[in-house]
């Protein structure tokens, strides 16, 4: 019951990040990947887990954040400077490094379906 409610939750939350992607300079990419996750989610509380869909999004998570990888070095490199002030992403930094937070977000939420998806 508590799987449920928590993945649910979960499903929610993810919408959520959808749509707040709106004021973002990429968002449908964004929201695209939110919702599938989202939606991910939602299925996980029905038991229902498609690997090679899982699979997919976990592919594309990875090429999306091998991508970002430079410059969340590059924030490391500075200090890690908060990237939390405001909604507005005033320097290049805070935006790319709220990217690769997400895509592990995602990526590591797609990747714990992944390993509850029955293998056949």
């Amino acid at each position: 019951m508590w799987v449920k409610i928590i993945n649910i939750f979960l499903a929610a939350l993810f919408l959520l990040f959808a749509v707040v992607q709106f004021n973002d300079p990429d968002p449908f990419l964004w929201a695209a990947l939110y919702t599938f996750v989202a939606v991910q989610c939602a299925l996980a509380a029905w038991g229902k887990y498609y690997r090679k869909v899982l699979l997919g999004g976990l592919l594309i998570c990875l090429i999306w954040l091998a991508t970002l990888v430079p410059a969340f070095i590059n924030w490391i490199k500075m200090g890690m400077p908060t990237i939390v002030n405001s909604m507005k992403a005033e320097a290049p930094h805070i935006e790319l490094t709220r990217e690769f937070l997400g895509l592990v977000i995602g990526g590591l939420t797609l990747l714990f379906f992944f390993k509850k998806a029955p293998k056949s």
